[in-house]
Order: structure tokens, then C-alpha cells, then sequence
């Protein structure tokens, strides 16, 4: 999702306003158009992911780039969950900011689901668990 589908996305597009560029010079605009949609879209929603996200019991252990994090539990704030993107997507607000800032964003895996308004399970899992780790400091 991170790296392959931009590429693919960005690639194509060239590929077709190449194509077009020899028939309708002026079309090209449309294809241009989509790239400037794709990279605002790909901004908000996919390069922000983090590349790995390690359950570590009391931690979750967060690698993004060259970065790696360490995230106790203790530490979470909030646990957000997008219900209305594709990939569906969990959010941590961590009281105070790491190398990685103040929110680890991350897909997580896939599962069957029959509802589609239902929140991924790992959601009421990693609630409870900062609940339980913030109740036992």
C-alpha cells in the first residue's frame, strides 16, 4: 500500500499522458489532474504508515523508515479507528511525542468481517490492554 500501489499509480499516469501527449497535447491536463489528487491522497492517507508495528506484551515495538520506536502501552492516549477508508486504518495518540511524532498510524491485518460498520477486532484488544496498563501504574 506504502510504496508499490504510488508507484503504480504515478506510473501509469506518465504512461498515459505520454500517450496522450501525441494525439491531444491539452488532455494531458486530465492525467496531471489525477496525479496532483493521487500525491494529496497519498499524503494524508498512506505515507503516513508506519512500515511495521511489533507486539512486544507491554509494548509495541514501531518501525517506520530507518526509525524505530518503542511504545509502551502506558504510553497511549487514544486508539482511533478509521471505519470509512480502504485500507481501514488505527491510529495511536501517545501522551508524549517519540522519534516517530505524536501519532503512530498503522493498517492493521486483514480479517473476514460480515458488518461492514463493525471495528476491527485488534481495536477493542489494544483498548483494553492500555486500559489494563494504565491502571496498573
Amino acid at each position: 500500500f506504502k510504496r508499490v500501489f504510488p508507484a503504480f499509480w504515478f506510473g501509469f499516469l506518465t504512461l498515459l499522458g505520454a500517450l496522450i501527449a501525441t494525439q491531444k497535447p491539452i488532455a494531458v491536463l486530465h492525467p496531471l489532474a489525477m496525479m496532483l489528487f493521487g500525491y494529496f491522497l497519498f499524503r494524508h492517507l498512506v505515507w503516513d504508515l508506519a512500515d511495521e508495528v511489533r507486539d512486544g506484551g507491554s509494548f509495541l515495538l514501531v518501525r517506520n523508515g530507518g526509525l524505530e520506536q518503542r511504545v509502551e502501552l502506558r504510553e497511549v492516549m487514544n486508539v482511533g479507528f478509521s471505519q470509512l477508508t480502504n485500507p481501514r486504518r488505527i491510529t495511536l495518540k501517545l501522551r508524549t511525542p517519540g522519534v516517530l511524532g505524536d501519532e503512530i498510524v498503522f493498517l492493521p491485518t486483514a480479517h473476514v468481517r460480515f458488518n461492514p460498520f463493525a471495528q476491527h477486532p485488534l481495536v477493542d484488544e489494544l483498548i483494553a490492554r492500555v486500559d489494563a496498563a494504565r491502571r496498573a501504574v
